[in-house]
């Protein structure tokens, strides 16, 4: 081992076994608990743990709500990760248009939202989508629409959700496409208007190759966070009306601080960094295969 080498090793390995310790080894733990029935009574009493094999994992495949939450996860997904991802780099476009003024304002004030705290801007929107008095539903009836119960109606829960869940982290990606698009060089734009490309030409053949590895982040990142919602429903609808907002994460929050089942949560836990581990491995194959990626 030579004196880089060894140099590099010098500073790794604290990062690594921090690593090992705070994400590696919690994840054997679960992996551990989800083949185990740890309940509270196991807390109580360890003589009354059994290990149960693949039972957990048995028991979610024929439960109606784990079938639901995951429905619905994949819904938020599906649905939320095109709106905040094109959402962030409509107003990273926007901004990094020359003729926007006060650029440094707009940008504080549009990031702002990511950095307040959840639980106190979720209250303030159940507040914007109150039936009554909400301040959503009263645009709505200066246009001659009648109030919608966004937060008790099955139908709107999930958009409303999503609504406010897009305003919140739409911010954090606005910032790194405005980065992104920063670092494109003005030759090739100048070169692409001189040859006559349009503005959708432009973005197409230019912008777009040039921020195609930031776009590929922003899309694993967005679609892991949806994923793990939680606090969102949680706050705003507690998982109803009617479970169409309960979660994978929420139905795991249940089950071990709820029913406090905490080998059935662990096995939640354990699918749930499965799927998210399969689908950016599949996001970042497909990336790799398109030139502009």
């Amino acid at each position: 081992m030579n004196r880089q080498e060894r140099a590099a090793w010098t500073f790794s390995l604290p990062v690594l076994g921090i690593t090992a310790l705070v994400f590696v080894l919690p994840a054997l733990l679960a992996l551990g608990l989800s083949l185990t029935d740890f309940s509270v009574y196991a807390l109580a009493d360890w003589s009354n743990l059994r290990f149960v094999g693949f039972d957990n994992f048995r028991d979610l495949l024929s439960t109606p709500l784990f079938w639901r939450a995951l429905r619905n996860t994949a819904f938020f997904a599906l649905l939320g990760v095109p709106m905040a991802i094109g959402a962030s780099l409509f107003t990273a476009l926007l901004l990094h248009d020359v003729s926007v003024r006060w650029k440094p304002f707009w940008r504080v004030a549009l990031f702002a939202p990511y950095v307040t705290g959840i639980v106190a801007t979720a209250v303030v929107w159940r507040y914007v989508l109150n039936t009554r008095f909400g301040l959503l539903n009263w645009a709505l009836a200066t246009v001659g629409i009648g109030p919608v119960d966004w937060l008790g109606d099955p139908r709107w829960s999930i958009p409303a959700i999503l609504l406010f869940v897009t305003w919140k982290v739409f911010g954090y990606n606005m910032i790194v496409f405005t980065a992104a698009l920063a670092a494109v060089p003005d030759e090739l734009m100048e070169a692409a208007r001189l040859d006559g490309a349009g503005w959708w030409a432009r973005f197409r053949h230019v912008t777009l190759p040039a921020i195609g590895p930031t776009l590929l982040l922003a899309a694993v990142m967005s679609v892991a966070g949806f994923l793990q919602l939680f606090a969102e429903p949680y706050v705003m609808t507690l998982g109803g009306p009617a479970q169409s907002t309960t979660t994978v994460l929420y139905f795991m929050f249940e089950e071990g601080f709820k029913w406090w089942n905490l080998g059935q949560a662990s096995a939640v836990a354990f699918v749930l960094f499965v799927l998210i581990l399969a689908l950016t491995l599949v996001q970042t194959r497909i990336g790799r295969r398109y030139e502009w990626l």
